[in-house]
């Protein structure tokens, strides 16, 4: 275990200094090119904080679901083929949560600001 800061701590230290100390000072192409880095930033400090967390859920929920082990990826893989066969769907008990909220999850690290991501975590919130 590494000392404090964190790399998240880290990368959002960075972020928060491009963002105020040079954006300002540039534009055009490279101020584009700037804000394209600093969400590719954001994006892994939110992928640090908060995606462990979810994988070892989302594993969870796999194993439930299909009553076997693996592999996050293995059990994945297993899960699409078994709704490309049909032999498991919608009907199938847990599989719409399961989808609902891996999805959620995945939107929480990728898109926290997508609009219809916050209006189902205000009303699963609220």
């Amino acid at each position: 275990m590494q000392d404090e800061p964190t790399p998240a701590e880290l990368a959002k230290a960075v972020t928060d200094f491009l963002r105020s100390d040079i954006i300002p000072l540039i534009s055009g192409h490279e101020a584009f090119k700037l804000r394209v880095g600093i969400n590719a930033l954001d994006l892994i400090v939110r992928q640090l904080a908060k995606a462990g967390q979810d994988e070892v859920m989302e594993l969870e929920r796999l194993k439930a679901l299909l009553g076997s082990d693996g592999s996050l990826f293995e059990l994945n893989r297993s899960l699409a083929g078994k709704i490309a066969t049909g032999a498991i769907d919608l009907s199938t008990l847990g599989l719409k949560e399961h989808l609902w909220q891996t999805t959620l999850d995945k939107l929480a690290v990728d898109q926290p600001n997508y609009a219809s991501y916050k209006r189902e975590t205000e009303r699963e919130n609220g």
